[in-house]
């Protein structure tokens, strides 16, 4: 087992890139899966939120709330900095308020799942940015309908429900980190726990790969029945990422924060909520058609970005200076 082990985590990316095009081949070929998937997305998503938790140990977590400096710069980034980078993008698409607000709904809130996720393949500090969710959560409710009342007009306001945001947190953050802190408090007394965190850390990559799957699976024939009309939104996204890289960068290295804190920092200014947006989106009126589709389109673009930059990310930020204990 610790050799198939070893074998996955030494050609993961390569393994998330089939487990991408599986997903697009399946979804494509079998547009009546989707629906399947797609009620399979939530529930794998948990399970792979709680055996990334696991690796992260609680008295850890307990630090890292104390972290100010890093806590600050991922707030700015996230809603001072993010803000003004998709108020430029988003004038690309004023003309179709279903693709405006669609844009402005998945670029204007940052992850808080499966970046953990991504943070940690790439050596990023995972305890922090577990940490800064509950403030990255709460302020996306707060701030989201001031941004899209200042982006898209006042109007647009009224037809956003936050239960989708708060569902969210429970089902994805809250019961998996509780389930992990319990494993790993009888994982120092019983042979049992400690068996489930063995079991569940060998079982990372192949639980990355049917997530990547799934999610590409469930979403890739929506988004292909609008091809033409969605690949205008394409590039808008390619170029929040690559923006993104290059703030994150910046603010991590401008903070003085750590190797880890930093990988961390351009991974949460980079992912986006478009699981749990894209519930709101769908619960718009017919004028905002396409609003959920461009949810969609985002969410196959950064998937795609995010095996890109767990390569890329620990090239440009490599050590040199303080390592955090959560690398």
């Amino acid at each position: 087992m610790r050799r198939v082990t070893r074998w996955w985590d030494t050609h993961q990316i390569a393994l998330y890139i089939a487990a991408i095009l599986t997903g697009g081949l399946v979804g494509s070929t079998l547009p009546a899966i989707a629906p399947i998937l797609e009620g399979a997305t939530t529930p794998l998503l948990a399970l792979l939120l709680f055996a990334t938790f696991l690796g992260v140990p609680m008295i850890e977590l307990q630090r890292s709330f104390r972290d100010g400096r890093f806590l600050g710069t991922v707030l700015v980034v996230n809603f001072v900095v993010v803000p003004v980078v998709v108020f430029g993008l988003s004038r690309f698409v004023t003309d179709d308020r279903g693709l405006l607000v669609g844009v402005l709904l998945v670029l204007l809130t940052p992850c808080v799942d499966y970046v953990i996720v991504f943070t940690g393949l790439a050596g990023g500090s995972r305890a922090r940015l577990l940490a800064a969710t509950p403030l990255l959560m709460g302020l996306q409710i707060v701030l989201l309908p001031l941004y899209l009342a200042l982006f898209a007009g006042i109007d647009t306001v009224q037809y956003i429900e936050l239960g989708p945001f708060v569902m969210a947190f429970v089902i994805l953050i809250v019961i998996p980190l509780g389930v992990a802190a319990i494993v790993q408090a009888l994982a120092r007394r019983r042979q049992l726990g400690r068996n489930i965190e063995t079991g569940m850390a060998g079982a990372m990559v192949p639980l990355m790969m049917l997530t990547l799957a799934v999610v590409i699976g469930s979403q890739v024939a929506a988004v292909g029945s609008e091809a033409l009309t969605l690949l205008r939104l394409v590039p808008l996204y390619v170029v929040f990422l690559l923006v993104m890289l290059v703030v994150g960068l910046f603010a991590g290295r401008s903070a003085g924060l750590a190797v880890p804190e930093t990988r961390a920092v351009v991974f949460s200014g980079a992912t986006r909520n478009s699981l749990v947006v894209l519930p709101l989106a769908l619960a718009l009126p017919d004028a905002f058609a396409l609003a959920p589709l461009a949810v969609v389109t985002q969410t196959l673009v950064e998937l795609v970005g995010m095996v890109v930059f767990v390569r890329l990310v620990p090239a440009l930020v490599r050590g040199g200076g303080i390592r955090s204990p959560d690398a």
